[in-house]
């Protein structure tokens, strides 16, 4: 069966309006017809009167490869959630912050995108910029010493790109990257 694009931009719609008004009466805990309604009238403002531009996205969902992903997302929080208490206790110690480019092997606009999230998500680093065209990330490091070093957070942060590529990637991303061969 073939489904044209608009039929797909419809389908995508009304899973986002079903989704939007899930989540609205999920936020108030009650099930109501008013909190239905009302979920409703939110999503139509924010899907008709604020529309996205539709990223395109030529991948493929792998189960293991994501669920890897998000396993290391929370140990990765954990840990640096732990690495900036330990520095807000740690008395007359001022640390030495740095602003890091790192070049992504794939300058997909999702990847970009989610690579830049979790890069967010994690305490102790803040995404200054990214430059689309070229597939650059600016990141802030609250301690790069405690990081180990540019070098260190540059290879963190293609490790990371690698990960979000074996989970979502398509089988051309993956090439590009080189990340083809490896048994991960």
């Amino acid at each position: 069966m073939h489904v044209t694009p608009r039929r797909r931009g419809a389908r995508a719609s009304i899973a986002s309006v079903i989704t939007i008004i899930v989540l609205w009466t999920l936020l108030w805990g009650d099930p109501s017809v008013g909190n239905l309604l009302g979920g409703a009238l939110i999503a139509a403002a924010v899907l008709f009167a604020l529309p996205m531009t539709r990223i395109r996205f030529s991948g493929t969902l792998r189960p293991w490869p994501a669920l890897q992903l998000i396993a290391r997302f929370h140990v990765d929080l954990v840990l640096a959630s732990w690495h900036v208490s330990v520095l807000a206790f740690r008395w007359r110690h001022t640390p030495k912050g740095a602003i890091i480019g790192v070049k992504l092997r794939c300058a997909n606009d999702l990847v970009l995108t989610s690579v830049a999230q979790i890069c967010a998500l994690v305490p102790g680093t803040l995404v200054v910029d990214a430059h689309r065209l070229t597939g650059t990330l600016y990141l802030h490091v609250l301690d790069l010493a405690g990081s180990g070093g540019a070098e260190k957070v540059r290879a963190d942060t293609l490790e990371l790109e690698g990960r979000v590529l074996r989970a979502i990637g398509s089988r051309a991303d993956l090439e590009r990257a080189g990340l083809v061969g490896e048994s991960r």
